[in-house]
């Protein structure tokens, strides 16, 4: 397991100032998720409800876990009394009903929007025209169980780093906007969750936060 060691060392050497590394732990073995919390990671994230609490039960308790896939309003019960972060909330439906669970448990649970600008159509999330329009009427007092903390985007699957460039660029553009309109004075509008194994380096370059990466971690 030494290796999983040496890529972890070798990421976050490269991680520019500000990114937090996000180690994606699906479909990895527990041993192998162990030896990269033995190595000294903390944050993991599933993209599964159900792999998420088996891995929590197996795993040490000092993790915070992530989830970045696609979220059913059916499982949010499931995750709300522990979940660090949600990155990928693609519907006011959705938020509503992670700000209702949340309050079960009075708790605070920071949410990442998804931002679909890929070219996939299987990717979700809102439009950058649908983001633009929810944020706009946005009201913190209507959600007390949530707090909007960014957002969330994947680029499309391609080897072509130009596409991959402008769609992250697009992302961080909407980042911005955000930023400095509709969550204006709000400090905690901070992360812009983009990049993962193939693309994490250009994501550094349009200002990602935190950059989830797996098969580099897990790659012997």
């Amino acid at each position: 397991m030494s290796a999983i060691a040496d890529n972890l060392a070798q990421i976050r050497s490269e991680l520019t100032p500000g990114t937090r590394l996000i180690v994606v732990s699906k479909y990895r073995e527990v041993e192998e998720i162990q030896a990269a919390f033995d190595a000294g990671q903390r944050i993991f994230a599933e993209n599964r409800v159900q792999a998420l609490l088996e891995r929590r039960e197996q795993l040490p308790e000092a993790i915070e876990w992530h989830l970045i896939g696609h979220l059913q309003r059916n499982k949010v019960k499931y995750i709300a009394p522990f979940i660090a972060m949600i990155h990928a909330v693609d519907s006011a439906e959705l938020l509503r009903e992670i700000d209702r669970q949340a309050q079960k448990y009075n708790r605070v649970i920071p949410c990442l929007l998804q931002v679909h600008v890929a070219m996939e159509e299987t990717k979700f999330g809102f439009s950058p025209e649908e983001l633009l329009a929810f944020c706009a009427d946005f009201g913190n007092e209507e959600y007390p169980g949530i707090h909007l903390a960014g957002l969330m985007a994947m680029a499309s699957n391609t080897p072509d780093e130009t596409q991959v460039d402008r769609e992250f660029a697009q992302v961080e553009a909407l980042f911005h906007t955000l930023k400095n309109g509709a969550f204006a004075g709000d400090a905690g509008f901070c992360e812009l969750s983009i990049g993962m194994s193939s693309d994490y380096r250009i994501a550094m370059r349009h200002g990602s936060t935190m950059v989830r990466i797996g098969t580099r971690v897990f790659t012997r």
